[in-house]
This record gives C-alpha cells, sequence and structure tokens, in this order.
C-alpha cells in the first residue's frame, strides 16, 4: 500500500516520505510513539508501524480532564487500523501546583510529567526510543513541552527530518490517513490564560462550551478562550467566522453559554490563530515566569 503511495508524492515531499522511513530503520525497534491521536503522532505511528512492523511498535495515549475527549476516539481509532499494540494511561498533570498556577511554562510541567510516563512504558517493552508527533513548525513557536519531552530524551522524527505542519498533513492525505484532516487541538488547559488557576471546573466549563457551539455550527476548527472565568471570547476559523452571522444561532449560543456562568459571550472578530494567548506574553500582560 504504502509503495503505491508514495507515486502520489513528488519532490521534496517524496524525499522527505522515504527519509522517515530510513529514520525509523535506523532507530529500530520496538519503539514507544507518544500518541494523541492527531495528524502529526498518527502520520508518525504510521510511518514506524511501515518501517518496523505492527510488534516493533507501541503507541502510548494519556488521558486527562484536560484534552478533549475527540483525541481519544481518534487514537482508538488509527492504533486499531494500524493494529498495534496500544497502552492508554492516566496523566496527573492537574495534581502538580506547578502545572495549575498556569505559568506561560506551563506546558514544560505538563510534559515532563508526561514524559516520566511515558519512559515507564518504554521500560515495560524494553523499547529503544521514545518519539512523538513535533514537527519542523512546532520548534519554531512557544513550546515549553517541547523542551521537557528533549530533556527526557524524546525524539521527534518529523522535526529532525525538517517535515513542516503542512507537509505532515499533506504526507498524511496520501497515505489516505483518516484524520489526515482533523483540525490541531490542544489541551483544554490552552483556554485559560496565563496566570489564571486551572481548575477542573473551568476545564469542564470550556469543554461543555466548545461542544455547545460545535452543535449549533458545525464548525471545526475552534478554542473558547475563558478569560477571568467570565468572559468567554469564541475563536474559530476564518472561513468559519460567517456561520454566527445568525441572529437566532447568536442567541441560542449566547443563551447555553450564559447557564454555564459566563457573564459575557463574544465572538473574536480576528479569528482562530495558534497561540493566540501567547499574545498576552509579548504584550507583558502576564506575570513573569517564576526564576
Amino acid at each position: 500500500m504504502f509503495r503505491e503511495l508514495e507515486v502520489k508524492m513528488e519532490g521534496q515531499l517524496s524525499e522527505k516520505f522515504q527519509k522517515l522511513i530510513e529514520w525509523f530503520r535506523s532507530a529500530g525497534g520496538p519503539i514507544v510513539v507518544a500518541f494523541s491521536g492527531g495528524v502529526d503522532s498518527s502520520l508518525v505511528l504510521t510511518l514506524a508501524a511501515q518501517a518496523l512492523g505492527k510488534d516493533g511498535v507501541i503507541a502510548a495515549t494519556a488521558i486527562s480532564v484536560t484534552y478533549p475527549e475527540e483525541d481519544l476516539f481518534w487514537a482508538k481509532r488509527i492504533a486499531s487500523l494500524l493494529n498495534v499494540k496500544h497502552v492508554i494511561f492516566e496523566s496527573d498533570e492537574v495534581c502538580d501546583p506547578n502545572f495549575v498556577s498556569n505559568p506561560p511554562n506551563r506546558c514544560y510541567f505538563c510534559k515532563r510529567s508526561m514524559a516520566s510516563k511515558l519512559m515507564d512504558v518504554a521500560r515495560e517493552y524494553n523499547a529503544k526510543a521514545i518519539v512523538d508527533g513535533t514537527n519542523a513548525s512546532d520548534v519554531k513557536v512557544h513550546r515549553p513541552g517541547y523542551f521537557a519531552l528533549k530533556e527526557c530524551g524524546v525524539r521527534s522524527p518529523l522535526a529532525e527530518v525538517g517535515v513542516t505542519k503542512d507537509e505532515a498533513r499533506s504526507i498524511a492525505r496520501s497515505l489516505n490517513l483518516p484524520n489526515w484532516s482533523k483540525p490541531s487541538m490542544a489541551c483544554l488547559a490552552s483556554r485559560i490564560p496565563y496566570g489564571e488557576t486551572i481548575t477542573l471546573e473551568r476545564l469542564a466549563r470550556v469543554a461543555k462550551a466548545e461542544k455547545i457551539v460545535k452543535d449549533f455550527t458545525g464548525v471545526r476548527q475552534l478554542r473558547v478562550r475563558d478569560h477571568q472565568g467570565s468572559i468567554a471570547r469564541i475563536e474559530v476559523g476564518r472561513d468559519e467566522r460567517r456561520l454566527f452571522f445568525d441572529e437566532e444561532i447568536m442567541d441560542n449560543i449566547a443563551r447555553e453559554l450564559l447557564k454555564l456562568g459566563y457573564k459575557f459571550v463574544t465572538l473574536d472578530l480576528i479569528g482562530y490563530r495558534e497561540g493566540s494567548l501567547d499574545e498576552l506574553l509579548e504584550r507583558k500582560l502576564v506575570p513573569e515566569e517564576p526564576k
């Protein structure tokens, strides 16, 4: 299957595809793949299984109140399609005061905890390496979690080969991965501005709010940012903003989100952009990271 699909790729994309296969063959197995169910980690898992065989790969998925339920659905589906070993473990970042206090390097503490669990899985299966789906585009933006993973020896084949986010999606599409067009997701804690305490109640409310917005509009790219516990700022893909320009839809969304306890319900006119809360860092509107 992969040999035929590779023909669909041309030029640099085909070269990077082959380099990825060679990367995994060189690494040898078994390896543990930090597997979220997103496009990038699905591509990594697929290529690892192709290069090493299904018995040479262990997919490891963390579950947590901070992760959207949709991610676990896709993780189970892709792992089942590939017929690889799938280990699901609980992540406990919400028990870490460093994470809950929500500093700008919040993700560092989450990923450090996750890396510890991944190393446990690696030891159990005598894995030679742990890899994740970080791509070459990811390392160019504010990603403190990336450094935590590197400190623990987790490798990122997509980034090492120079595969960008768009290229990863293109390769996934060429391989007919069922989630190739799935919008990028992020943990629910990313909806809460830095410096504001992360609570189970706020995480649950964000999850409910996003489901409500999706049910009324059908949007795919969505974040409901929870500001100060009272403002719901809705970000959707720029091409999906028009779905809100209907009085009945706006009234329905506002009514249901007000029931959740928000005092103000707003639509961000700029639309979704990755890491929009990092804009507060640039404006120095959040407390500095602890020394």
